[in-house]
């Protein structure tokens, strides 16, 4: 099991996507996109040397 270390991101991660999503072809939503954080998991490599993690979120359209 990976070591999850309390840090504090600037910018946070919902910031990045907030700037990234409205990029995508795919994303329904405008420049101007609200993120909430519904929640998240991690998958951890079982030798602890790499982790995903998926970030699950809502735009307020």
């Amino acid at each position: 099991m990976a070591i999850v270390h309390k840090a504090t991101l600037t910018p946070s991660k919902v910031e990045l996507l907030q700037q990234w999503l409205p990029n995508q072809t795919w994303f329904a939503g405008n420049g101007a996109t609200h993120l909430r954080r519904i929640g998240s998991f991690r998958f951890d490599d079982p030798d602890g040397d790499v982790g995903i993690e998926t970030l699950l979120v809502a735009s307020d359209i």
